[in-house]
């Protein structure tokens, strides 16, 4: 999902802020660079503190960045983990560019998993709500799965990654049959800041 909409958002001579960043590098920051070649000049940002980090938030409300600092401020897999999402995402779009973009990816069908906690799951009229209550203007705003093609019938779950090697088995021969099968479902929002 981040490669078929958030990807043509980037470019080179960005300068890019992931938050809650899954490794060193990301999935996200690996899947760029591959794009462009190249790295970008990319930071980091996250609750704890974990010495590969640009920044260290004292809170999930306040950043130590000044305003008007990045031109892409993406996360992924994060929003859920945020007590007052309305609150973080006005954080989020404060560090950004006037004009620059802001991305965010969260599940919609993950199970719970505290990390340390699990808040939300935001479709995607939640998303615009929250990107227009942060002087974001939505650009695009997804909601899907790319998992496990050429199925007739889906049901929201998690992703089959997640699943032991018989389950996985079992899913895709049900799956033949008409049986729905299980996929993970995510959103994807790209906005603008005013």
């Amino acid at each position: 999902m981040f490669e078929k909409h958030a990807l043509p958002h980037f470019r080179a001579g960005l300068r890019v802020l992931e938050i809650g960043p899954d490794g060193f590098p990301s999935a996200y920051r690996a899947a760029v660079e591959r794009s462009f070649g190249a790295p970008l000049a990319w930071d980091t940002l996250d609750l704890f503190n974990e010495p590969r980090l640009t920044f260290v938030a004292t809170s999930e409300y306040s950043f130590p960045i000044e305003s008007d600092t990045y031109d892409v401020v993406l996360s992924g897999q994060v929003i859920e983990h945020v007590r007052k999402p309305w609150v973080w995402i006005r954080e989020v779009a404060r560090v950004c560019k006037p004009g620059g973009t802001v991305i965010t990816v969260n599940p919609v069908s993950w199970p719970y998993h505290e990390a340390p906690i699990d808040c939300w799951r935001v479709y995607p009229e939640g998303m615009r709500a929250l990107y227009d209550d942060a002087s974001l203007d939505v650009l695009a705003c997804e909601w899907g799965s790319l998992e496990l093609g050429g199925f007739g019938r889906y049901v929201p779950g998690a992703s089959e990654e997640n699943y032991g090697r018989r389950r996985r088995f079992v899913n895709r021969v049900l799956g033949r049959f008409g049986v729905p099968v299980e996929r993970a479902y995510d959103t994807v929002t790209v906005g603008r800041r005013r």
